[in-house]
């Protein structure tokens, strides 16, 4: 008689992997093999249910570092590429974040920390520093699960931002509206 062997999920492991080493594992036993697509089948609608729960606050599945690139559009029409890096603290139940931003190009430095909470219904509120430049302002906008629409206000500049987010890739845009040398920006980035 061959010895009992427990089967534990692996942490942090994306489903398809996770439900295959059960699967795979059982192989000898069309029982467990059943039970453990069983299993799997309960932890894809449990994880399937943590994205779409209601309770939990807009910025819920935006925590951890992102990264990519993009283009940023100067007033006169040049563009130059962008590269990006994001740090994102979600706190509690994904209704409060603190982001950390850097972006940077061959001539063009962005590094700005903001802090914003969701208020019931999706109203956004919080405020921003941009410090290679010394300026400051506040946030308002909308959130939902997949996107963020915000403008920006500071001395002497205001912007329109919006946010898309899917799954581990999102899209980010930035229309300054007036006092800057900068038109647009647009960057892609990913966990």
């Amino acid at each position: 008689m061959m010895p009992k062997q427990r089967y534990v999920l692996p942490a942090k492991r994306g489903p398809s992997l996770a439900c295959l080493g059960v699967a795979k594992a059982n192989h000898s036993r069309a029982r467990l093999r059943k039970a453990g697509v069983i299993l799997c089948g309960v932890w894809l609608l449990a994880r399937a249910a943590a994205y779409a729960d209601p309770a939990l606050g807009p910025f819920a599945e935006l925590s951890g570092s992102w990264s990519g690139g993009g283009t940023i559009t100067m007033a006169d029409g040049s563009t130059e590429r962008l590269r990006c890096r994001a740090a994102n603290a979600v706190h509690g139940d994904g209704t409060a974040m603190q982001q950390d931003l850097r972006c940077a190009s061959a001539s063009y430095r962005l590094d700005i920390r903001s802090n914003v909470v969701v208020a019931q219904g999706g109203s956004i509120s919080g405020n921003w520093a941009e410090s290679s430049r010394g300026v400051s302002g506040q946030i308002a906008g909308h959130a939902t699960a997949s996107a963020i629409a915000a403008n920006v206000q500071g001395a002497g500049f205001a912007a329109r931002i919006d946010v898309h987010t899917r799954g581990d890739r999102q899209s980010v845009t930035i229309s300054p509206q007036a006092g800057t040398d900068v038109a647009r920006v647009s960057v892609a980035l990913h966990k």
